[in-house]
C-alpha cells in the first residue's frame, strides 16, 4: 500500500510571496540577531571604563537586557513567519488521495444529502 498516492490531474500552484520570504529568512534571522548585539557592544565600548556612578552602570545593564529582549522577540517573529511560509508551501504542494470514508446512515435510514449527491 502506497501511503502517498498523488491525486491524478492535480496542477500545482506556482510559488509566490511565501517562496521569496522563505529564501530571505536566514539572512533576516542573521541580521536581526547581529544588529542588536552590535549595538550592545558599541554601548559597552562607549561606556566609561570606570563609571562615575551606579546609575551609569544600571543604564548599560538595562540596555543589554533590552537588546537581549529584542533578539528573542525577533527570533519568535522569524519562527512565526517561517511557520506560516511552511504551511502555505505545503498547501500549494501536490494533492494526495485520501482514504475513502463511507458516511453512516442517519437513524431514520435515509441517506445524508452529501451521500445522496455522490
Amino acid at each position: 500500500m502506497n501511503l502517498f498516492t498523488k491525486l491524478p490531474g492535480f496542477v500545482r500552484t506556482a510559488p509566490g510571496l511565501e517562496q521569496r520570504i522563505w529564501r530571505r529568512l536566514p539572512a533576516i534571522l542573521l541580521w536581526g540577531t547581529l544588529l542588536p548585539l552590535l549595538l550592545a557592544g558599541v554601548s559597552h565600548a562607549l561606556a566609561p571604563a570606570v563609571p562615575p556612578s551606579g546609575a551609569d552602570q544600571s543604564a548599560v545593564l538595562l540596555w543589554d537586557f533590552t537588546m537581549v529582549g529584542v533578539v528573542v522577540f525577533h527570533w519568535t517573529m522569524v519562527l512565526t513567519v517561517a511557520l506560516g511560509c511552511f504551511i502555505v508551501r505545503v498547501m500549494k504542494g501536490p494533492a494526495y488521495v485520501a482514504d475513502a470514508y463511507v458516511l453512516p446512515l442517519r437513524p431514520d435510514g435515509a441517506l445524508d444529502a452529501h451521500t445522496a449527491k455522490s
